[in-house]
């Protein structure tokens, strides 16, 4: 995925914008979508698009890291979803041939009963 934002730790990133790149993979248990062929028991995809862009498009973080971690927030909220794997993207303001900069992280819904 692909969204103008407006994130980054100097003032100009913040004013100016630059280009951001989501990677968004999501592990659930699909065998009853497979079975009812019923998007009710499955994750809609127009649905988790529209809550990543929400998050690069209409909030605001000096990090990229961030960035995921409230992806990762809003998409481990939905019932069903065990994982999440967010890589965050963007060409940095920096001097020099770097085509862009990511970070990826890795969360895990939290499961009922478990102690942390």
């Amino acid at each position: 995925m692909s969204f103008y934002g407006y994130h980054g730790e100097t003032q100009a990133e913040r004013t100016l914008g630059n280009r951001f790149h989501v990677d968004v993979e999501i592990r659930m248990d699909l065998s009853r979508a497979g079975r009812t062929d019923d998007i009710a028991d499955t994750i809609d995809y127009a649905h988790a698009f529209a809550l990543v862009r929400a998050i690069v498009e209409d909030q605001q973080y000096s990090l990229i890291e961030a960035i995921a971690a409230r992806i990762a927030e809003a998409l481990l909220a939905e019932p069903g979803i065990g994982s999440v794997k967010i890589r965050v993207g963007k060409q940095p303001p920096i001097a020099g041939a770097i085509d862009r900069c990511s970070v990826i992280i890795e969360r895990f819904a939290v499961q009922e009963g478990a102690h942390q």
